[in-house]
């Protein structure tokens, strides 16, 4: 209970210091980055309830976050960029992707391992040779730009609503996780021929988070277009799944603060080599260092960072004290 109530106040002084931040703190460049790792954290934390709470790999959650992306774009570029244009767009989103997640585990959860992983990705692909036939609609692979509603425009509200949009997922996804509905998710991770001799139904629960995922993917689509004013077929490449990916991973599976900070120091990394590019070219090829940081994380935090430094914590509190020692010996 104790150790609750301090990690709960460590998130609220965590927030409260971002909220405050870009009126101490006057940096576009950084107010643009926290932004960016906002709306990827909201895309790691809906991988996470697949990966780490319901042990689904899925290598296709581009399609979704995609969805999401050109459903914003299409809305601002045919209609006026207005609030309501705006919450049509959400709403839209949010039927598009519930509907498609809904069927995709509909016709694909009843597989096991990587060949739901590859079933995925292959339905990905449709979405993106889609966007890229469908020029009409979505302009090709060259993409458009598009304008935001006037709320959207300043950097300082747009960077305090993708805050907030983040705060407000991470709370939705704990208590969800924490829910009972969460916890037969958990079982289905663990062992899912046990779960479903119990009496339940694993294939709707875990289409139920398919669907939720899903539509947390879709709203990140959202706020990742808005933040550029622009998308194309770029959305629903691979690029973007393997980074939900890796920012659960290196974060720590099944923990949601760890998809946070997975996303924080994947985005600190990536704009922190391309700007030594600058200074030398050595560093051009930045992807490199990029793969060598992901390695020595691997390493020193396997289950990473969040998930070995609770493990460390919770060794700690089983190793008996030198007087526990004394009075059993």
């Amino acid at each position: 209970m104790l150790q609750n109530h301090r990690m709960t106040a460590i998130y609220l002084i965590v927030a409260a210091f971002l909220l405050i931040l870009p009126f101490v703190y006057e940096s576009r460049n950084m107010l643009i980055l926290l932004t960016q790792i906002f709306v990827f954290a909201i895309l790691a934390m809906s991988y996470d309830l697949l990966l780490g709470f319901t042990g689904i790999v899925s290598f296709g959650h581009a399609m979704f976050f995609g969805i999401g992306a050109y459903s914003i774009g299409i809305f601002m570029k045919r209609f006026e960029p207005t609030l309501l244009n705006f919450v049509l767009a959400v709403i839209t989103t949010i039927l598009l992707t519930a509907l498609v997640s809904f069927l995709v585990g509909l016709l694909t959860l009843r597989l096991k391992s990587h060949f739901y992983a590859m079933l995925t990705m292959a339905l990905a692909g449709l979405f993106l040779v889609l966007a890229e036939k469908w020029r009409t609609l979505t302009f090709g692979n060259d993409g458009f730009t598009f304008r935001v509603p006037e709320l959207f425009v300043d950097r300082t509200n747009f960077y305090l609503i993708c805050l907030l949009v983040m705060i407000a997922v991470f709370m939705l996804l704990n208590r969800f996780t924490n829910s009972p509905l969460g916890k037969v998710l958990q079982a289905i991770r663990e062992n899912e021929q046990r779960t479903e001799s119990l009496g339940f139904q694993v294939l709707h629960y875990k289409i139920a988070a398919s669907v939720v995922s899903g539509v947390l993917a879709g709203i990140a689509g959202i706020l990742y277009a808005m933040s550029l004013r622009y998308v194309n077929t770029s959305v629903f490449s691979m690029d973007i799944t393997l980074d939900a990916l890796l920012m659960t991973i290196i974060g720590g599976v099944g923990t949601l603060v760890g998809a946070i900070i997975g996303a924080g120091l994947i985005e600190f990394a990536h704009d922190g080599l391309t700007e030594l590019a600058k200074e030398h070219w050595i560093f051009e090829r930045w992807i490199i260092f990029f793969g060598i940081i992901y390695i020595l994380v691997v390493i020193f935090f396997p289950l990473g960072i969040v998930g070995t430094l609770k493990r460390f914590s919770w060794k700690r509190k089983k190793q008996p004290s030198v007087k526990e020692e004394k009075i059993t010996g």
